[in-house]
């Protein structure tokens, strides 16, 4: 059976509490595929389908992945992948040092030897808040565009997690199968 796998970092109560009450309010504005703010999280590396029988291979390869120092992250701002005119996504930024960059490049190079490929994008962290699929978003873009207030607040990670995607009739359960400290 093939468990579908990715790499992230949890997002502190206080920060995933400050963008609940603001999901809160943009929520009702567009009929969008909404991340449950329990799967806030920041993506480091998609794994994507795994053999169970191989998850001990996956977890050794993370163990000898290290992050010199906590990062500290800070969480304002919205955006649209891949733009505000025909968004597939939308998202709240993610402001942290190279540090967090860095930690997803050794992420990415200690799970090639285990056969996951190389990610060829750059990385670009943020907080996926909705998916959306051709649906008229013009009136929560008016909504963000008279808001004041873009910052979520700020925390420090000293760890990021193994999580397992299951899905469920309400969208994605996200589970931690391990941690990773600094």
């Amino acid at each position: 059976m093939n468990l579908r796998l990715f790499t992230g970092i949890a997002i502190a109560p206080a920060v995933v509490d400050r963008l609940a009450q603001v999901l809160g309010e943009l929520q009702p504005l567009a009929k969008v595929n909404w991340t449950p703010v329990e799967n806030l999280h920041i993506t480091l590396k998609f794994i994507g389908a795994w053999p169970e029988e191989r998850l001990k291979e996956l977890k050794t390869a993370l163990e000898n992945v290290r992050f010199g120092k906590a990062l500290e992250i800070s969480i304002a701002k919205f955006g649209y992948f891949p733009n505000p005119h025909h968004p597939h996504s939308f998202f709240a930024g993610v402001q942290a040092g190279p540090e967090l960059a860095e930690l997803a490049g050794r992420i990415d190079e200690a799970l090639l030897t285990s056969g996951v490929a190389k990610e060829e994008r750059r990385f670009t962290p943020h907080l996926t808040l909705a998916r959306i699929r051709n649906q008229d978003v013009s009136a929560l873009r008016q909504h963000i565009s008279k808001m004041t207030d873009f910052d979520f607040g700020k925390f420090t990670a000293s760890e990021f997690h193994l999580y397992l995607s299951k899905p469920g009739p309400k969208g994605s359960v996200y589970t931690s199968l391990a941690v990773y400290a600094s």
